[in-house]
């Protein structure tokens, strides 16, 4: 049994380094202590915290280019207009998101269009079917492609598409079948340089002269902008650009409805789907040769889809957390191994098992702590300053870091545990006699 002796170096002797006093430690001198042995052993500490470093980065990392993902589809989705239905022709079976019936058969139509605008449903705040095109518009000696769209005035409202030069066509443009168009603004500044210069001008499409109302904002690069597209009214469109062989079954591509309340979006596409089956006179659900999609529908499937692929990612990532904890096991029993001799000293002069463990869980849990500091600063430099340069957007979510962080913390305190387990099992007499 051993015997406590009083604080200090006992005969004068100056006290061996690393050997603190035996009773009464407190949390101050623990730490001081561990970080003088981490600090002892410097290269070695940091290669041991390396594998936590790589983790930490590599979740926090992952999962923010996850979220940054997700954003970017539902900015997208934002972008095309908000609390959305889209009425769709269907060539075959099957469908997005769980909500398209399809079957071959007639296509949407223009009559359907007016159909539904007809309705004149409070809940409805715009319809605007549209069909669309590639061509070759010219102005002057400048000439460009763009994608022209035939549509209704309804389109800058529903497709989040107010001019920001100039003035949109208007619904008696659309009953007179102006010759009338409105720009992107990329056309707008392939033709005329300047977008804002554009209004006014007169552009050619297919040797037929439109007078320039106006030009949309810049919409970027996403999927649904508006920047390389010309529209003119549907019915100009019909008579000038796409004439059908009667002017009463002209199909479009689709016809978008904005509905004012998100929470009327599920009965109303019903009331559609009811609608647009009665006058294609279809009973059965699985023919019905249209597809109307709901919006928020699309949206929720598709961040399901993300936030699955983020959380994949961030267990895939956390693995190598695991890793990096068993490294620290496997470092601690090195060093307790190496002082073994020391640990009998200090038991010798009093220490307790307690004082034994609580000093190797200190250091384990400092080594991981550290290594998910560099992780964190690490991973927040590939964030901000290399990430963006390839294009790709990430998004640093506070759950996942917090999260990535402590179970760094946790990794240090489990895997240290064992290691410091043993060093305060060691038998003071044998330790002594350690060479």
């Amino acid at each position: 049994m051993s015997t406590r002796v009083h604080d200090g170096p006992r005969g004068g002797g100056a006290e061996r380094p690393g050997l603190q006093r035996a009773r009464g430690l407190g949390l101050v001198e623990i730490m001081r202590v561990s970080v003088r042995s981490i600090s002892a052993n410097l290269f070695r500490s940091v290669l041991t915290a390396l594998g936590i470093i790589i983790g930490v980065a590599s979740v926090v990392t992952l999962t923010s280019v996850g979220a940054g993902t997700t954003a970017e589809v539902t900015d997208s989705l934002s972008s095309l207009g908000t609390n959305l239905l889209t009425v769709t022709g269907s060539s075959g079976r099957g469908g997005g998101f769980g909500i398209v019936r399809g079957g071959p058969g007639q296509s949407v139509t223009v009559a359907d269009a007016e159909a539904i605008r007809a309705l004149d449903d409070p809940r409805m705040t715009g319809v605007a079917p549209t069909l669309q095109s590639n061509l070759q518009v010219k102005a002057g000696t400048e000439n460009a492609s763009a994608t022209v769209i035939g549509t209704w005035p309804d389109f800058a409202a529903v497709r989040n598409s107010e001019v920001e030069h100039g003035t949109f066509f208007s619904e008696a443009d659309s009953e007179e079948r102006n010759r009338v168009a409105v720009l992107g603004y990329g056309v707008a500044g392939d033709l005329s340089g300047t977008p804002a210069e554009a209004t006014g001008r007169q552009v050619r499409l297919g040797g037929i002269s439109y007078t320039v109302l106006g030009v949309l904002p810049d919409k970027g690069a996403e999927f649904s902008s508006t920047n390389g597209s010309l529209l003119v009214p549907l019915s100009t469109y019909l008579q000038r650009i796409n004439r059908p062989a009667a002017l009463g079954r002209a199909t479009v591509q689709s016809v978008y409805v904005q509905v004012a309340d998100p929470g009327d979006l599920a009965p109303l596409q019903q009331e559609l789907e009811l609608l647009l089956a009665e006058r294609h006179r279809i009973g059965d659900p699985a023919d019905y040769d249209f597809e109307v999609q709901n919006q928020a529908d699309a949206l929720e499937s598709l961040s399901q889809v993300t936030n699955t692929l983020t959380v994949f990612l961030g267990i895939i990532a956390g693995i190598s957390l695991l890793v990096g904890g068993i490294g620290i096991m496997n470092i601690m029993l090195v060093s307790v191994t190496e002082r073994t001799r020391e640990i009998g000293i200090r038991k010798a002069l009093g220490a307790q098992r307690r004082d034994i463990l609580a000093q190797f869980l200190t250091e384990a849990f400092l080594l991981s702590v550290s290594g998910g500091v560099l992780g964190l600063l690490f991973s927040f430099s590939m964030i901000w300053f290399v990430i963006p340069r390839f294009g790709i957007r990430a998004v640093i979510s506070p759950g996942s870091t917090i999260t990535a962080f402590a179970f760094a913390a946790f990794t240090g305190i489990i895997f240290g545990f064992f290691p410091a387990r043993s060093a305060a099992r060691l038998d003071p007499v044998d330790s002594l006699r350690y060479e």
